[in-house]
């Protein structure tokens, strides 16, 4: 149809043209030359005229087309965003009673364990008035025990030759004392070097002076069951440490370490929550560090601590990692921020055939789960030029500093922070879970 008005049109001006020539010849008397010319100059001003304005109705049809394209490419939009809120709620909607029904499972259970603990009392309190009454015999494996074997004493600096007991008695004390010590290594940028986070270490001050590191008492804390107190205890340095250093610099912070067992325990991880929710604000600066080999043995109420941390906007470091058998994902969806690798394991050559993931491709491949990958153990300048082969972003080491005490001046918030947390701790809990 635009072709045939086209050949239309075309016509319409030639004949135009022709007769405007031949009433210009005829009519007028001019000579044919001229009328030709007139003629000629006639159809040229309708052509260019007729070209002026298919250009002009073109332009306008584009813009319309381009008008409704924009809006067609906005519903489409509109409707990708809600299929996305659909499916997002979707996805969360089986998590939240599947939250919501462990608090009560975990509560029976607690009870449950107290009455067999009860039961378990009371019976050998029976057996035992009845054997004094010559009711009751005792077995006569019992007659006999077993020698125990014997117990190693402790080899590390400042507990050599302590036994298990007395190491745990000198932990208490060391507790009541204030002799257990914050210390910080700074974890930097690389290549840069600026410091960007610090790692809060404990260090046991014996009364003779001597330094216990943390992996030398730390085990027997645990085993006496110290440690949810000891971890109470440095956080709230950590978080002392954490104001004084974002009235200074807002983009550095600190990474503070948490057993599993402080997780697991009712009571000392309820005033944990609790002071954490009283200093939400500082969940961009303060991160909570646990080791992989605790990780991989959290059970079902690890993970719920471990969530209701998360949705305090708090987030996690992995650190003693062995292997690199992990799933980024399931580490991003649990708001892990930072993964500590061993300088030695990211470099070494052989660690590709024990591990899902190669050593090389770990960094870019964190990072898009929005995880970083800090070099532990940085202790050689030529290590860090091989680091730096593999987009790794930040180091932590004897290199750049070794471990050093906080000055007493930079803890004087703790004793205040201290006692709004034990009064925090008498209060009802906020939220359920926290009451777990």
């Amino acid at each position: 149809m635009l072709r045939l008005g086209a050949i239309f049109i075309a016509v319409c001006m030639v004949l135009i043209a022709a007769s405007l020539g031949a009433v210009l010849y005829l009519g007028l008397k001019l000579e044919a030359g001229l009328s030709a010319v007139a003629a000629l100059a006639a159809l040229a001003v309708m052509m260019i005229t007729n070209m002026i304005g298919a250009r002009l109705r073109d332009r306008s049809q584009l813009g319309e087309q381009i008008a409704d394209l924009s809006r067609g490419t906005a519903d489409l939009a509109r409707q990708v965003g809600e299929i996305t809120r659909r499916l997002g709620a979707l996805e969360s909607r089986p998590a939240q009673p599947a939250r919501a029904g462990s608090e009560p499972l975990a509560a029976e259970i607690g009870e449950l364990g107290g009455l067999v603990r009860q039961v378990a009392d009371t019976v050998a309190v029976h057996e035992a008035a009845l054997q004094k009454q010559g009711l009751l015999q005792a077995p006569a494996a019992q007659a006999a025990p077993a020698p125990p074997p014997e117990e190693k004493a402790s080899e590390a600096p400042g507990l050599r030759g302590l036994k298990r007991a007395e190491v745990a008695a000198l932990i208490a004390q060391a507790m009541a004392d204030n002799r257990i010590d914050l210390y910080l290594q700074p974890i930097v940028t690389l290549p840069q070097r600026k410091v960007r986070f610090y790692e809060a270490m404990a260090r046991l001050r014996t009364q003779g002076g001597e330094i216990v590191a943390a992996e030398d008492f730390i085990p027997y804390a645990e085993g006496a069951g110290l440690l949810p107190a000891l971890d109470n205890m440095m956080l709230f340095r950590c978080v002392a440490v954490t104001r004084r250093l974002q009235l200074k610099n807002r983009e550095v912070g600190v990474i503070c370490n948490i057993g599993a067992a402080t997780l697991a325990d009712p009571v000392e991880f309820k005033k944990l929550l609790q002071f954490a929710e009283a200093n939400r604000a500082l969940a961009d600066a303060l991160s909570f560090e646990f080791s992989q080999a605790a990780y991989r043995a959290f059970g079902p109420l690890e993970h719920e601590a471990l969530a209701a941390l998360a949705e305090r906007g708090f987030r996690f470091s992995m650190d003693h990692i062995a292997d690199l058998r992990m799933e980024p994902k399931e580490l991003a969806d649990r708001r892990f921020r930072f993964l500590k690798v061993p300088a030695a394991l990211l470099l070494d050559k052989s660690a590709s055939a024990r591990s899902d993931i190669h050593p090389q491709d770990l960094a870019d491949l964190l990072a898009r789960s929005g995880i970083d990958v800090i070099a532990d153990r940085v202790e050689h300048e030529s290590t860090v030029v091989d680091l730096l082969d593999y987009d790794v972003r930040f180091g932590q080491g004897f290199l750049f500093s070794p471990p050093r005490p906080v000055r007493a001046e930079a803890l004087q918030l703790v004793a205040g922070e201290a006692a709004d947390a034990a009064a925090a701790a008498e209060a009802p809990p906020a939220r359920a879970v926290a009451a777990r």
